[in-house]
């Protein structure tokens, strides 16, 4: 695909799809690869993304399938992340090229004029947006690729599909889709993790490990100058696992406000013989902490204990962590 595309006006898209489970972690540096490309990086988690790239062929002088070889070489080499990568006039037609692409990884252009010549022949399950259930009532009437789907009048579709979603489906075949990428990171998030040696029943190890853990996140926020609106706890089992959010009454990264929280999530959990094999805390929707709301406070118990806790923060930031409190006895958390 060439800079013509971005002079008369057309979109240049490109779809990133990392590997499936990718970490979080790892997945918040392949966006910032992506960042380094384009100013416009939209984040699809949990492991794609999209990047607008009009701007970006100008100033790097290169084609969108030279940039998006650059941009594997990055993530392979800095990272070790091999991505499926697709380019195209549209969202849609980068994000089904991404899915053309056999793993583990590889870059797919398609120019302008090339879109319908290149969709046609695809089946329809393949068309980015399609679901199983409508590409199984499109093949019911013998609609089984993009070409035929696209040759197959718009009203004929809606009857088929239903009214927003056949006229999507019949204009997407035809390569149209004017949605333009928008800028949006993925929301500020902070975790913490503890892995038991030995799958355990016990609620007392549990409970404890679970208040190292809020006493971790909450050192962690402070440390980073942040607040967490939300907490989610993930329980880990040896065969499949639990998970849960919920909302913090006001934005905070004090111990007890996150505490009181984590606990109630772990009482929503019902645990009775549940075979735990790790925890992880994770406080979302994270702010800076000057925009958290300071309410004066008239309880004394708990100013004393705020004051005590940024005492105990600096000692943990002189002496080490582990000095004061349950990571003290906790050392095999991750």
């Amino acid at each position: 695909m060439s800079r013509r595309a971005t002079e008369a006006g057309q979109g240049v898209a490109m779809h990133v799809h990392c590997p499936d489970r990718l970490p979080e972690e790892a997945y918040r540096q392949v966006l910032e690869e992506l960042a380094g490309l384009s100013p416009v990086v939209q984040a699809l988690p949990p492991t794609a993304a999209l990047v607008d790239l009009r701007g970006a062929l100008p100033y790097y002088g290169v084609d969108a399938r030279r940039l998006g070889d650059v941009l594997r070489v990055r993530t392979i080499s800095r990272l070790g992340i091999d991505v499926r990568i697709g380019v195209g006039p549209s969202i849609t037609v980068a994000a089904t090229a991404s899915s053309q692409v056999p793993g583990p990884g590889g870059v797919l252009a398609i120019a302008p004029e090339e879109v319908t010549g290149w969709l046609g022949p695809l089946p329809v399950e393949a068309l980015h947006g399609i679901g199983p259930r409508q590409a199984a009532a499109l093949r019911d009437y013998g609609i089984h690729c993009v070409g035929l789907l696209a040759a197959v009048p718009s009203a004929t579709v809606q009857r088929l599909l239903g009214g927003r979603a056949g006229r999507l489906a019949a204009d997407r075949a035809r390569g149209i889709d004017p949605r333009p990428v928008v800028a949006r990171a993925l929301p500020a998030t902070a975790s913490v993790r503890y892995r038991f040696d030995e799958h355990t029943l016990d609620g007392a190890i549990v409970r404890a490990a679970l208040l190292d853990l809020v006493v971790r996140l909450g050192t962690r926020l402070r440390g980073r100058g942040q607040a967490a609106r939300a907490l989610t706890l993930s329980l880990k089992f040896a065969g499949g696992g639990w998970e849960k959010t919920r909302r913090l009454a006001a934005p905070s990264a004090h111990e007890e406000d996150l505490r009181q929280l984590a606990y109630q999530l772990m009482d929503a959990a019902g645990l009775q013989r549940g075979r735990l094999t790790a925890l992880v805390l994770k406080g979302e929707d994270l702010i800076d902490a000057d925009q958290a709301p300071r309410q004066l406070s008239l309880d004394d118990a708990r100013e004393n204990r705020l004051a005590a806790e940024t005492a105990v923060d600096r000692v943990r930031d002189k002496f080490g962590p582990g000095v004061i409190g349950p990571a003290a006895v906790f050392r095999r958390a991750s």
